[in-house]
């Protein structure tokens, strides 16, 4: 058996209790990781509020990535010892003691990162990689706008974009804008007070960005298509404003425009190790050196996961919330 988060009630005010659980074996093709911290998301409100399904078959547990040490191995597992540090990106169960994870999704840690730094990792770090780079094929000299700059993604695509030398627009709240500049930003935009399609209009001399991360939404569609430059791309990660906006077609034809919805969760195995492999290529060695960081609100008891969720919605953070796991 072990400890795990369990939630009473799916409802507006859920509560989040840390009761006994069984414990998970390794498949064939898996590991058995000793969570030592765990991160929270926003997929983990949802779920909470019974507003976010499981994928089938996958664990009811919250919890998209957690850091540990390996304790068991599966049948066919040989480039995995146990002892091993390593993160991961989960589809569900990181809000444990004990998580299972195929061995292909594994990260290796370097000595210099923290079990707590490592868990802040996988679920932002590789949501920005896939929707800059993989769907929204952000190329040498094009110019990105990430709405919610302040957040996990937010700041984990700033980095990505600094390290890569694409110029990086940024939209957030008032108290998070000089986080977001100091991350790399060339412009912050008060998402209250300015509007940001004026701004880049302004910025680019009418001629727009070439990507927009936007886990926004309904709310933000028209003002982020007139905000792309002629054949720019649009990539939708949420919808926190809401799921339906109309759509000016005559835009989207005249500039030659691109929008495309991503999730990350529910991809296939097959998927996962793929982006796995081009995220050790081409970020996993930038995080080794230290180049890339992930940015943390704070660190909580995982028994304070109640508290942890309210601060997370609450909107006031910068960067992610990480639960440590002790015993």
């Amino acid at each position: 058996m072990m400890n795990a988060i369990a939630v009473e009630s799916t409802s507006d005010t859920p509560r989040l209790l840390w009761t006994e659980h069984p414990r998970p074996e390794p498949s064939p093709g898996e590991v058995l990781i000793r969570v030592h911290a765990t991160a929270v998301n926003r997929a983990d409100l949802l779920q909470a509020r019974g507003r976010y399904p499981v994928p089938a078959g996958a664990s009811t547990i919250m919890g998209l990535e957690a850091a540990g040490k390996v304790v068991a191995v599966g049948e066919g597992v040989y480039n995995v010892a146990i002892g091993d540090r390593v993160c991961a990106l989960l589809t569900s169960g990181g809000y444990a003691e004990y998580v299972t994870s195929p061995a292909s999704l594994l990260l290796p840690l370097p000595e210099t990162l923290s079990m707590e730094e490592a868990a802040a990792l996988p679920e932002v770090f590789y949501t920005a990689f896939l929707n800059l780079y993989l769907e929204g094929e952000l190329k040498e000299g094009e110019r990105a706008l990430i709405h919610a700059a302040g957040s996990g993604v937010g700041t984990a695509a700033l980095q990505l974009c600094r390290l890569t030398g694409n110029p990086v627009i940024g939209t957030a709240s008032a108290s998070k804008l000089d986080a977001i500049l100091e991350l790399g930003a060339e412009r912050a935009i008060d998402r209250h007070s300015e509007d940001f399609s004026e701004v880049i209009r302004e910025l680019t001399g009418g001629r727009g960005v070439d990507v927009i991360l936007d886990p926004v939404g309904a709310n933000y569609l028209d003002a982020n298509l007139k905000s792309l430059a002629t054949g720019g791309r649009l990539i939708l990660i949420g919808l926190l404003s809401g799921a339906s906006a109309e759509l000016s077609l005559g835009r989207l034809l005249m500039k030659r425009l691109q929008v495309k919805g991503s999730v990350l969760r529910s991809r296939t195995l097959a998927e996962k190790e793929a982006i796995t492999d081009a995220f050790k290529a081409r970020v996993w060695p930038h995080v080794a050196s230290g180049e890339l960081r992930p940015i943390i609100e704070t660190v909580m008891p995982i028994e304070e996961a109640d508290q942890a969720h309210r601060l997370l919605a609450s909107n006031q953070t910068t960067g992610k919330i990480v639960l440590r796991v002790t015993g």
